[in-house]
């Protein structure tokens, strides 16, 4: 079974209170899971991995063997692909922790889009820091 995964990740005031979105999507385009989770008081950085690694354990609970990640985080993205260093100390070990996840599937692609192709995964975000932070502020990473 292929799947896509759609993650945001984000805090108010980096950092802050935090949390993540992911959007679960079959292979004709609709949603299988949405969900949001508080992180506490952490950087945009670490809801971002946080977020990736919350949608792979999810796709490899519902039987995935195939996944195409989705995120508007480039340093994600590209630090996954091998782009970029991972300098952070504890960026270092959610890479670790995203990176053994990713060799649970078969196959697995990883893109970088916008913020305007990531609008499901915003909104999970949002709606639980609205939620938490009780501000209408919305989040932008």
């Amino acid at each position: 079974m292929k799947i896509t995964i759609y993650t945001d990740g984000g805090s108010r005031h980096n950092p802050g209170p935090a949390a993540l979105g992911v959007v679960v999507k079959d292979e004709t385009g609709k949603t299988i899971v949405n969900y949001g989770e508080f992180l506490g008081n952490q950087t945009n950085n670490y809801a971002e991995y946080m977020a990736i690694i919350s949608a792979l354990k999810k796709a490899h609970e519902l039987g995935a063997t195939e996944v195409h990640c989705i995120a508007d985080s480039k340093l994600v993205i590209e630090q996954l692909k091998g782009n970029w260093k991972v300098k952070e100390p504890t960026l270092q070990k959610l890479f670790i922790l995203a990176w053994n996840e990713l060799q649970k599937f078969k196959k697995y692609s990883l893109s970088h889009t916008l913020r305007a192709g990531n609008k499901e995964a915003d909104a999970e975000v949002n709606k639980i820091l609205d939620a938490i932070v009780g501000e209408k502020k919305k989040f932008h990473n």
